[in-house]
């Protein structure tokens, strides 16, 4: 950067030789000072940007890390990721391939760092971190590329230093709200504290929605292909994740139905198109087949485990309601952002001319697009869960930050502008409040998104329970036979009971929670010196479950037959222990 640009540290120094070293320097001419400024704000403003947000999700993510309960998700990583690096293949082979990424990554982390609660969860912590300073660096960019030629790139040099003194840097600001909006999103700390794949694959889903935007105006392949990496990432970590693909090609549509002069480099913009098919550029398609091609046999072996996901069921209108409340963060916070991301359509439309790649081209589709396919598609099959979609949160975030923004601007320009008090512009004073109701409103989701009780489960206290009132002797029947699962977040007091109807151990058996005796004679014959057991379920409805297989009728008919009853029950989230005795 040029001297005169951020001012030299030695006044002095600036002198010509002939001149007298106690004539004081020249001032510095009016002019030139919003310039200094203008200048020492490209510098330090463009990182103020992302750290900001970075900074506000690692305290919003990490505190309290450790706090809640694993729950069964959690329990299922904890027990894959302990096993053998080699067992671990094994497993993916019968169970689990989605997600066999993400055990690999975390059997070698566990290594170093443990297997508490807040060791399983830092990786989440990290990947959400990073996830928050590239959606402010999409919100900038998609901004930038959104402004009109005379005020894009460098030709906004002529009127820098009037923007410095008085107006807005939009880009900037959108980036530095749409990354704050995500930082403080409820749903976002409840991912960041969840040992589970999903917040790494948000994190990979942004940095490809990014990448986006810096290949279609560029058009190099360097770009294209680092793109593409970002999105066979993002479904190596979940499959679901692919559907972000379905989302940019949406964004390309609309992007190819616009003037391409709103990008911040013409040629550039116009080597980006480069060959197309309709409006879609075909190195877009190009990488992108590559990334499905490349995970393709993954998304073999995964068709072939859709057991996993039996217990889905067709999207009715309480499911739609959870999807709201999940993306927004509450209830209450519904309509507040759903305003905010109509002002961030509107914003596109009328501040922007709706032009390619703006805030409101990338978000929307990304944030609509997958749910609308994962739910139409179940209503044929069941795929989807509202934890299948997480990975659009981000593009809420950057709606809401565009429309938050088109606020301020529509405010810069109101008689209200004009009015100060004190040395404060009036003009603030809507966004201002729009800010502080949502501070209010975040505040409750925000303390309960970080209790136990926002989980199913709560595998911390169901140990606690067995191990107060655990006996020398006592067996443990798990009915069905995956809520063994349950007993492994916490496995010490339930490695104490009993366990007379596994037939063989999880790693053994190469599954997540190992196989049970089919055979009723042979059940009976381990059915030896009984006096107490502990049945253990866990489901939604917190009721008892009827048993709906061989086997799990058997274990019942075995305590009918030794003339056992309810000692006690208790309730820990979903798990519900029943200790039956004489």
């Amino acid at each position: 950067m040029a001297e005169t640009e951020i001012g030299s540290p030695d006044p002095a120094a600036t002198l010509p030789a002939s001149q007298p070293r106690d004539v004081a320097a020249p001032p510095v001419a009016p002019a030139a000072e919003p310039e200094r400024r203008a200048g020492i704000w490209r510098r330090w403003g463009g990182w103020l940007v992302i750290a900001i947000p970075v900074a506000t999700s690692l305290v919003a993510g990490g505190y309290e890390i450790g706090g809640p309960s694993l729950w069964r998700d959690e329990a299922y990583t904890k027990d894959a990721i302990a096993r053998p690096f080699g067992e671990i293949f094994p497993l993916l082979g019968h169970q689990d391939a989605v997600h066999g990424a993400y055990y690999l990554l975390m059997h070698v982390i566990a290594t170093v760092t443990g297997t508490s609660a807040t060791a399983l969860r830092l990786p989440s912590l990290v990947a959400m971190v990073i996830a928050t300073g590239f959606t402010a660096a999409v919100g900038r960019r998609a901004a930038a590329l959104a402004r009109p030629p005379d005020r894009a790139g460098q030709a906004d040099r002529a009127g820098r230093a009037d923007r410095a003194g008085r107006g807005l840097d939009v880009p900037a600001l959108t980036g530095l709200l749409s990354g704050l909006l995500f930082a403080t999103a409820p749903y976002m700390a409840y991912y960041a504290q969840m040992a589970r794949s999903y917040a790494i694959e948000t994190m990979f889903a942004v940095i490809a929605t990014y990448l986006l935007l810096r290949a279609w105006p560029d058009g190099r392949w360097r770009w294209w292909l680092a793109y593409g990496a970002a999105v066979a990432l993002t479904g190596l970590f979940n499959i679901f994740g692919l559907l972000i693909l379905a989302a940019h090609g949406v964004t390309l549509l609309l992007s190819g139905a616009s003037d391409q002069a709103g990008a911040s480099d013409q040629a550039g913009a116009r080597a980006g198109a480069g060959r197309r098919a309709g409006r879609i550029p075909l190195r877009w398609l190009a990488v992108s087949a590559a990334a499905v091609l490349v995970l393709g046999p993954l998304l073999g072996l995964a068709s072939h485990q859709q057991e996993q996901i039996a217990w889905l069921a067709r999207p009715n209108l309480n499911a739609m309601q959870r999807l709201l409340t999940s993306l927004a963060g509450s209830r209450a916070l519904i309509v507040p952002f759903a305003l905010l991301a109509l002002a961030g359509l509107i914003t596109a439309w009328r501040a922007d001319g709706w032009r390619p790649l703006n805030p409101a081209a990338i978000a929307l589709p990304w944030l609509v697009v997958p749910p609308f396919v994962l739910i139409a598609a179940s209503l044929v099959k069941p795929v989807y869960y509202v934890r299948y979609i997480e990975f659009c949160l981000p593009a809420l975030a950057i709606l809401a930050g565009a429309g938050l923004t088109g606020l301020i601007r529509l405010a810069a320009v109101t008689p209200l502008s004009r009015l100060r008090l004190g040395r404060l512009r009036l003009g603030w004073l809507p966004a201002a409040l729009v800010v502080a109701l949502l501070a209010v409103l975040l505040a409750g989701p925000q303390q309960a998104i970080r209790q136990t009780a926002a989980r199913p489960d709560n595998l911390r206290l169901a140990s606690a329970i067995v191990a107060a009132h655990e006996q020398p002797g006592d067996v443990v029947f798990y009915i069905p036979a995956t809520m063994r699962v349950l007993g492994t977040g916490y496995p010490a007091p339930f490695g104490r009971l009993r366990d007379i109807a596994r037939k063989q151990s999880a790693i053994a058996s190469a599954t997540l929670t190992g196989t049970e005796v089919t055979n009723p004679v042979v059940l009976k014959s381990r059915f030896t010196d009984v006096r107490r057991v502990w049945v253990v379920t866990g489901a939604s409805n917190y009721r008892f479950p009827v048993p709906s297989t061989a086997a799990d009728r058997e274990k019942m008919a075995l305590l009918a037959g030794a003339g056992m009853h309810i000692l006690h029950r208790w309730q820990a989230g979903e798990v519900m222990l029943t200790l039956y005795g004489n």
